[in-house]
């Protein structure tokens, strides 16, 4: 060996001296080898790992082969650090990659007497599980130090059981693959430990099982995920899991992530960096270069503040290594390059020094040693010549990085809206009347707030001024506090919603100018605060239906399939928060008439769809697969099942608060008993789906159910079967339907379920609307079908007499309109077939324009109005107002539906100018 190269390590190491005495034979096979002078890759790392340890069956012999060579690494690695053959950011990643191969390798080693005696993992879904290992902290961002422990979470896919004589659940199994690798790793014995493995930062901590599955991981961070927990998150990172370690991992990134400017992570990280800032005071460890003031700590604080903050708009901030990021941040003018220099400099001097610390006894510490002899080997190694130089340097460094902390969000300076609250509150209470007064009193004086905790209440009265400064903005002051006051009761203990809306004023005004157009999202937002978070987020365009069902899948993915109020939840919300989406771009954006129905259709859809294969796996589990029609067997990918939309979700036309028309149909062989242990019959097993369908999407909780669902369309309605086969809705429709169902299958059309089957639908549906119909007779079961809906649902002679137009069911109306087009369908698509193509109002009127059926003015004008009464009927519905409105502002447009009423349907009708009405 180089004579000065081995006297710098050993002065740089107490601990180098006793692996030489130990390991000498080895270590100069190693020098001889050059793996003193070259850089490790992980793929040469994980050669000589495989070299030692993998011909090893005894445990006592692996732990030794592996402790020895970990010995023999530290020596190299101290030896090029002490002579400057490797710098910081190559020491640190070959320690990181060497602890990644270290951790497969025992996973590897335990998992074998585990299948002997209990057989392999298999989840629920038949797949052999894996267990998920999640590096945190340094080891996660691969910066590992010379003398580490390493931060893990265990996790697994989904829950199941073994194979084996003796059976014990997924989760046990890889509690014990768990506590066995821990082993592997962290018991000392004679040659020492390779890791100190350290799982305090799984969920709930110390006292909680030592694995989790990802269905319960996801659970655990969306319902009881904390701040903190956010910021060691953003360091998390697969070391063995595959393709569901990464999904697992994907599924952490919205936790840690916001997507959108995180507001509320500032007053967070506020209250975590005072908690430094007084440690540091408390402790009085100024001599730690990791956790005094100006420490490692402190760089990493301050860039990952950054990355929760603008991480989830910023993907370039979402790197787990601090100074990728931290350049990111500069790139991104969140940070002066000065300070960026700054930094850079001083965490690369202060991670030097950490590794001089512990290399000298290789122990887990970054205080600067006392002893003199110590420091004498510290400032050797580090080129100093003195002590006192050396602390010059690093005191330097140190104060550059605390000024950089203390300038880091600040304590906020007082706020000059509450300064100026009295005069605010004097605007506001001259154009306030005695109501609203008395609802503010009543709220600041009332038994809610005395309940609130000291902290919640000093927020909420950080909030009031810039609310009230947003009122005063508005058009409508005093609709929009009338209506947001029962809203921020129900969050005034959440109070991160406060502390989002105080940092972001366009937050404030968006909320403020919803209110004062729409109650129903007032009301929505009111009694479920967490779509709150939603709304706060939006960027305000339309969701994408490829979105939408990407994001519905991966939310259900993990659930368990028997885990049902889990699923309930994830479709209410689901529901809920994109609703609330399509209706603040409605507002805000002012997006189409026609894209906000295609929008509200298509969460419906995706919805339906979702809770189908739900349900149709949830009677499969329990009873097994039935045959189709054609003998074949069922399973998830070919169900022999769909389900029809009809109405306003089969005309592509849903409103907000529009209910589902649905028919379910399936292709089974009723007979023929499914192939689970619990056997049932084909037609069974086809109503036991749809009953578990509707139970899903119908169940009334606390939130709310996911949609209302009417059946009443089946065949022979009420009195009929929930499920029809296609044989025997084709024989209905062909035998038995009345007219007024062939006009609802206008409207139909398949919305979810197989692929076949709905083809098979849409051929039957327009070979039953082609049929040949004698016109006059189409004609007069319309008119009568009309006509008893206008008296029943209709405005009656009184209202009509004080002017009042109802703006569906009235003459002129949104359902004369329909009925037209029905009408069109019925009587010309024998000759026209084209006709039946499409299920949605405007382009069946389109096309029979292209048919010659109508005039192409006639069509256009229909269209016209079709779509303002629809757009008003939308506005009124984000009002919470009826359908009844003033008749005279809609005199012209009802005089165009009437006039074209009274050409095709009923020629005897007439438009009374004088009575607004059709007689």
């Amino acid at each position: 060996m180089n004579l000065d190269h081995l006297h710098k390590t050993l002065v740089a190491s107490q601990y180098a001296e006793q692996v030489l005495e130990k390991h000498k034979s080895l270590l100069e096979q190693d020098y001889q080898r050059d793996q003193f002078f070259s850089s490790l890759s992980k793929t040469d790392l994980k050669e000589i790992i495989t070299s030692e340890v993998a011909h090893i069956t005894d445990e006592m012999q692996w732990m030794s082969a592996i402790r020895i060579l970990r010995a023999r690494l530290m020596f190299r690695w101290i030896w090029q650090d002490s002579n400057q053959l490797t710098n910081v950011i190559q020491l640190t990643q070959e320690l990181s990659d060497f602890a990644d191969l270290a951790v497969s390798a025992a996973k590897e080693f335990a998992y074998r007497p585990l299948v002997a005696k209990y057989g392999e993992p298999i989840g629920y879904g038949g797949k052999v599980q894996d267990l998920i290992v999640i590096a945190m902290g340094k080891h996660g961002a691969q910066e590992l130090n010379l003398s580490s422990d390493i931060d893990l979470i265990f996790a697994f896919d989904e829950q199941g059981e073994t194979n084996g004589r003796k059976c014990i659940d997924v989760q046990q199994f890889c509690i014990f693959w768990g506590q066995k690798l821990i082993y592997l790793l962290d018991h000392i014995t004679a040659d020492g430990f390779v890791f100190r493995v350290d799982m305090r930062l799984r969920p709930w901590g110390d006292g909680s099982a030592l694995a989790i599955s990802h269905g319960a991981l996801e659970k655990y961070l969306s319902q009881h995920g904390r701040e903190w927990e956010r910021y060691a998150w953003i360091k998390a990172r697969i070391v063995t899991g595959g393709k569901e370690g990464q999904e697992l991992l994907q599924m952490t990134r919205p936790f840690v992530f916001r997507k959108y400017v995180d507001y509320t992570a500032f007053e967070a990280m506020r209250e975590m960096k005072a908690m430094i800032e007084r440690e540091v005071l408390r402790r009085n460890i100024e001599d730690d270069i990791k956790l005094g003031a100006g420490g490692i700590r402190e760089v990493e604080f301050i860039v990952q503040v950054f990355q929760l903050i603008y991480g989830g708009s910023k993907l370039e901030l979402q790197d787990r290594k601090c100074l990728v990021s931290l350049h990111h941040l500069g790139e991104a003018e969140l940070l002066d390059q000065k300070a960026v220099i700054e930094l850079e400099d001083a965490y690369l001097f202060l991670r030097r020094i950490e590794h001089a610390i512990q290399a000298l006894n290789d122990q887990q510490t970054q205080s600067l040693p006392t002893e003199p002899d110590l420091r004498q080997r510290m400032i050797d190694t580090l080129g100093y010549s003195s002590w006192e130089a050396f602390l010059d340097v690093l005191n330097d460094k140190r104060a550059k990085v605390t000024y950089q902390f203390e300038h880091l969000i600040k304590e906020k300076e007082a706020d000059p809206l509450i300064e100026s609250f009295s005069q605010l509150e004097k605007q506001l209470n001259e154009i306030l009347d005695e109501n609203a007064k008395n609802l503010v009193y009543e709220f600041w004086h009332g038994h809610a707030l005395k309940k609130l905790p000291a902290k919640a209440v000093q927020r909420l009265k950080m909030f009031w001024p810039h609310l009230i400064e947003a009122i005063l903005q508005s058009d409508k002051p005093q609709t929009a506090l009338v209506r947001l006051m029962p809203l921020v009761e129900s969050v005034m203990r959440r109070t991160v919603y406060l502390v989002m809306l105080i940092e972001s004023k366009g937050a404030l005004q968006r909320l403020v100018k919803m209110a004062t157009v729409s109650p129903w999202i007032c009301e929505e937002l009111t009694h479920y605060p967490v779509l709150l978070d939603e709304f706060l987020s939006m960027d305000f365009e339309l969701p994408k239906r490829q979105d939408l069902e990407d994001s519905l899948r991966q939310q259900l993915l993990r659930i368990e399939i028997d885990q049902v109020e889990d699923q309930l939840r994830v479709l209410r919300l689901f529901k809920k928060s994109n609703v609330l989406t399509v209706a603040a771009s409605d507002v805000l954006a002012e997006s189409p008439l026609m894209k906000v129905s295609d929008a509200l259709t298509d969460i419906a859809e995706v919805s339906v769809q979702a809770a189908l294969h739900l349900a149709y796996e949830m009677t499969a589990k329990k009873h097994g697969f039935p045959l189709d029609a054609d003998g074949l067997r069922c399973s998830l990918d070919h169900t022999a099942f769909t389900v029809i939309g009809y109405g306003k979700v089969g005309g592509i036309e849903l409103g907000y608060g529009s209910d589902l028309d649905l028919v379910f149909i399936h292709y089974m062989d009723e007979q023929a008993d499914t192939d689970g242990q619990k056997q049932i019959s084909g037609f069974e097993f086809a109503m036991r789906v749809a009953q578990k369908f509707m139970s899903l999407m119908t169940t009334q909780t606390l939130d709310g159910r996911v949609y209302e669902i009417d059946t009443r369309l089946r065949p022979s309605g009420e009195a009929g079967l929930l499920v029809t086969s296609l044989k025997a809705f084709e024989q209905y429709q062909l035998k038995s339907a009345w007219m007024w169902e062939h006009q609802a299958l206008v409207r139909a059309r398949p919305i979810a379920g197989e692929q076949s089957l709905r083809q098979k639908f849409e051929e039957l549906r327009c070979s039953i609307l082609t049929l040949t119909r004698d016109e006059k007779f189409v004609r007069e079961e319309v008119l009568k079908m009309r006509q008893k809906m206008k008296d029943h649902l209709g405005s009656s002679k009184e209202q009509k007499k004080e002017g009042i137009f109802h703006l569906k069911q009235d003459a002129g109306g949104i359902v004369d309109i329909e009925f037209m087009a029905q009408y069109a369908v019925l009587a010309w698509s024998g000759s026209n077939p084209d006709l039946a193509h499409y299920s949605d109002n405007v382009r069946i009127l389109e096309d029979a324009a292209k048919a010659n059926c109508l005039s192409s003015s006639d069509a256009t004008a229909l269209i016209q109005a079709y779509l303002s009464e629809r757009a008003e009927s939308h506005r009124l519905a984000l009002a919470n107002q009826s359908m009844q409105v003033t008749a005279s502002d809609w005199h012209d447009t009802r005089e165009v539906v009437c006039k074209l009423w009274q050409r095709l349907i009923d020629p005897s009708a007439m438009f009374a100018l004088d009575r607004n009405d059709c007689v």
